[in-house]
């Protein structure tokens, strides 16, 4: 049985099996560490500004004021999103319109690090703003433009930006990053993830519970992927399966346009993501995609132009709303696999994050908040300071980045199984 990197265990595969049957699982990140920032916050002093307090924005900024060191801004338009965050020490909230570049340069001025949480349609233009005035900024707006057309900009104005920080994109990206890193060959990479209610309810079975504009764009951006070295597109929500989970069941997983940097940073012949929900979702959605209700071109109705995707969005979106006592949950599963020391091998990782019933934060924000403040942490150490569009990719191949991250997350109760398998 060997070690690899104090983070996972690679056992024996039980003889004859096919399947992983792992003999031992070990949560990634619990073990301890002398290396700074890691578990806890650098003590280098940072005044960050979060731009956007929704339920993720506000996970962010309460992680980042436990740290005594710290100094921290949230910006919202909303004076209920900034009113949850009143009476937090080392918290200065302010309001602003996040659509205004003029804002945005007036509340980033004086900061060392930005993290961006607003909605994809204005994260593009809220990066470009944000590199401009010459701040370092870790981004989970997820927006749809290509990032790296912001490379140069950053590398004009000595940026470092992290794209796509989250759990998903995010942590898959740490992951396929470190794992191309560390296998002699990396031959297939999956990864499968998951928001979703605790409990089930008709119709829908769903609660959005990160921006629901995002999700929808889940619903109907082509899923881009790669096969057989190659890359190819296909429409979301198709090739459904089942897969069985444990701790939460059998689950669908449909195709969504997740890859993104990895697509063209990654070299490995097979590599996909898809979204999971609780089985007969898929179908529902496509059905409105197809009948048209996700449509942004106006229609004629009664003489007045309607977009059918604002209809649909003032009516799912209340319907998708997590209700103040209804709880949340994370699942996750990123396989890889290649060859690792001469033979073949496939790795693991599994999540399930629940609901935190003590801080009342949900599993989505924590799971995507937390990886972005563990990378704030880690550039606040110094871990990387190359200048660019930074794919959280680039960050898994540094020594030590993704170990990290891990120890952070678990630190804060995110914790990954590992399941290795050789001669799988």
């Amino acid at each position: 049985m060997q070690l690899d990197q104090g983070s996972a265990v690679v056992p024996e595969a039980r003889s004859g099996a096919r399947g992983l049957e792992p003999q031992l699982v070990q949560a990634l990140g619990s073990e301890s560490s002398n290396s700074p920032g890691i578990g806890g916050f650098s003590e280098v002093m940072m005044r960050v500004v979060v731009l956007g307090a929704g339920r993720i924005g506000n996970a962010i900024v309460r992680d980042l004021a436990t740290h005594e060191g710290w100094k921290v801004t949230a910006v919202d338009a909303t004076d209920e999103a900034l009113g949850r965050l009143q009476g937090l020490e080392r918290v200065v909230t302010v309001q602003a319109d996040l659509g205004s570049v003029d804002e945005i340069r007036r509340v980033v001025n004086g900061h060392d690090l930005c993290i961006g949480a607003v909605p994809g349609p204005i994260g593009f233009a809220t990066a470009r703003t944000v590199i401009e005035a010459g701040i370092d900024m870790v981004d989970i707006s997820f927006f749809e433009q290509d990032p790296f057309e912001l490379d140069a900009l950053a590398r004009e104005h000595g940026v470092v930006a992290v794209v796509d920080c989250g759990i998903a994109p995010g942590w898959s990206n740490l992951a396929a990053g470190y794992l191309e890193s560390a296998f002699d060959r990396l031959d297939r990479f999956v990864c499968y993830v998951g928001g979703l209610p605790s409990l089930r309810r008709w119709p829908y079975e769903y609660r959005a519970v990160f921006s629901p504009i995002d999700v929808i764009a889940e619903y109907t951006r082509p899923a881009r992927m790669v096969i057989h070295g190659r890359e190819v597109t296909r429409s979301a929500l198709s090739d459904v399966e089942l897969l069985d989970l444990p701790g939460v069941g059998t689950l669908e997983a449909f195709n969504s346009d997740g890859l993104r940097t990895l697509l063209h940073t990654i070299n490995a012949p097979l590599m996909k993501e898809k979204t999971m929900r609780y089985p007969g979702h898929a179908e529902r959605m496509r059905m409105l995609r197809e009948t048209g209700f996700f449509g942004e071109e106006p229609i004629d109705v009664e003489g007045h132009d309607v977009r059918p995707i604002d209809l649909t969005a003032r009516l799912l979106f209340p319907a998708w709303q997590l209700g103040e006592q209804e709880e949340d949950l994370t699942v996750m599963r990123v396989e890889a696999q290649g060859e690792l020391d001469g033979r073949p091998h496939l790795r693991r990782f599994d999540l399930l994050d629940r609901f935190d019933r003590a801080g009342r934060i949900t599993s989505m924000a924590r799971t995507t908040g937390y990886t972005c403040t563990a990378v704030v942490n880690a550039l606040a150490e110094g871990m990387y300071t190359e200048p660019g569009i930074v794919p959280p990719e680039y960050l898994g191949r540094v020594e030590g980045f993704f170990d990290a991250v891990n120890r952070y997350l678990a630190d804060r109760g995110v914790c990954f199984e590992v399941h290795d398998v050789v001669d799988p």
